[in-house]
C-alpha cells in the first residue's frame, strides 16, 4: 500500500490526474482500472476518479505502483543549469513578477538555444531556492516585448492566476511607440484577428468575416506626442498573440521597430538616427486583486527605450 498525502501543489486537482501525476510511469488503464476495482481510497472512502482533492488529504493507494524518481518529482531535469540572473520586480509566496529582457524568449521553442528561455531561467532559479514547484509562467510576451510577467509558485496558484487571466481579472497595460499621430488621443481598436501561417512564422491578420477569427480588443490613450509619431498607454481587453502589434498596424500606425506588421524603411531609419534595434513595446504596469489585497506594480521603461524617446524630442 501507497500513502500521499495532497499539499497546495496538488490541491483542488481530480483524483484521476494526480495519480497520472504522481506515477507517470504507468499507464493511464492502470489507473482506470484501480479506480474500478475500488483499490484507491481518499480519507478512508472509496475514491472517484472524477472527486476533487482538497489539500491535508490522505490518499492510499492499494496497489504496486512506480513512483517518481527524485528529479522528477521536483519537476526539472537536475543535470542542465542555466546562469542568468532574473529581474525581479515582486516576490511573495506564492507568485512571482518578473521583468523580461528584450529578445528574450519567454519560453524554449524551435530556434531558441538551449537555456536562453525566461522559462529556463527561471527554473534554475526555482532550484536554487529550493522550491518543490517548477516555477510556470502565467501568460507570456513576445520574444521582442520587454516588460513585466506573472509566474506561479505553487500548483494553487497557478490555477488562481490562470483562471483570473481567463476571466480579465487582470489588467495589464503596456507602452509602445506608434508611426505617426492618432487622430483621436484615446480610443478602442475592436478587430477580430486571425492567425495564419507563415514561413517566417504565425501572423495575425484583421479578418471580421471568417468563423476562426477571435474577438479582439485594445483600449489606448495617448501620452506623449511627437513629430510624427505618439507614445501610447495601452490596455488589453483580450490578449490575443501579436494583438498590439496586428492592431495598430492595421489602423495605420505600426509599431517603431516592428520586423514583422511594421514599416521597413521606417524601422531602418529609427535604427540608424536614434538606435532603436528593437520592437518599441513594453509591459509597465499589472493591477488585479490577490487575497483581498489591490496590487499595484509599476515597471519604467527601459533605458534603450527611454533613449529613442530623448532622441526624438531633440530633433
Amino acid at each position: 500500500m501507497i500513502k500521499k498525502y495532497i499539499d497546495r501543489n496538488y490541491a483542488n486537482m481530480r483524483l484521476d490526474r494526480f495519480l497520472r501525476k504522481a506515477f507517470p510511469q504507468e499507464s493511464l488503464s492502470l489507473f482506470f482500472a484501480i479506480l474500478r476495482k475500488k483499490k484507491v481510497r481518499v480519507n478512508g472512502k472509496i475514491g472517484k476518479g472524477n472527486q476533487l482533492l482538497n489539500e491535508g488529504d490522505e490518499v492510499e493507494i492499494y496497489e504496486n505502483l512506480n513512483e517518481k524518481t527524485e528529479e522528477e518529482k521536483s519537476g526539472w531535469n537536475k543535470s542542465k543549469v542555466y546562469y542568468k540572473d532574473i529581474d525581479i520586480v515582486l516576490q511573495t509566496e506564492d507568485y512571482l513578477v518578473v521583468n523580461k529582457p528584450p529578445n528574450m524568449p519567454s519560453q524554449p521553442g524551435s530556434g531558441t538555444k538551449e537555456g536562453e528561455s525566461l522559462v529556463e531561467c527561471l527554473w534554475e532559479w526555482g532550484k536554487r531556492e529550493n522550491l518543490d514547484f517548477k516555477p510556470t509562467l502565467v501568460h507570456r510576451l513576445d520574444k521582442e516585448t520587454s516588460g513585466m510577467l506573472l509566474v506561479a509558485l505553487h500548483g494553487d496558484t497557478l490555477r488562481e492566476l490562470n483562471f483570473m487571466i481567463k476571466n480579465h481579472q487582470v489588467d495589464k497595460f503596456y507602452f509602445a511607440l506608434v508611426k505617426g499621430n492618432l487622430k483621436k488621443k484615446e480610443g478602442t481598436i475592436s478587430k477580430s484577428l486571425e492567425r495564419t501561417n507563415a514561413p517566417k512564422g504565425s501572423k495575425m491578420i484583421v479578418n471580421n468575416q471568417s468563423k476562426n477569427a477571435q474577438s479582439s480588443i485594445t483600449h489606448y490613450r495617448v501620452k506623449e506626442s511627437y513629430n510624427g509619431y505618439d507614445l501610447v498607454k495601452i490596455k488589453l481587453e483580450t490578449g490575443r498573440m501579436h494583438q498590439i502589434r496586428a492592431h495598430f498596424a492595421s489602423i495605420g500606425h505600426p509599431l517603431l521597430g516592428d520586423s514583422r506588421y511594421g514599416d521597413f524603411l521606417l524601422n531602418r531609419e529609427a535604427k540608424k538616427l536614434w538606435g532603436l534595434n528593437r520592437l518599441f513595446l513594453h509591459s509597465g504596469r499589472l493591477e488585479f486583486v490577490w487575497k483581498k489585497n489591490r496590487i499595484v506594480l509599476d515597471c519604467p521603461l527601459p533605458k534603450d527605450l527611454k533613449e529613442v524617446l530623448k532622441k526624438i524630442n531633440d530633433v
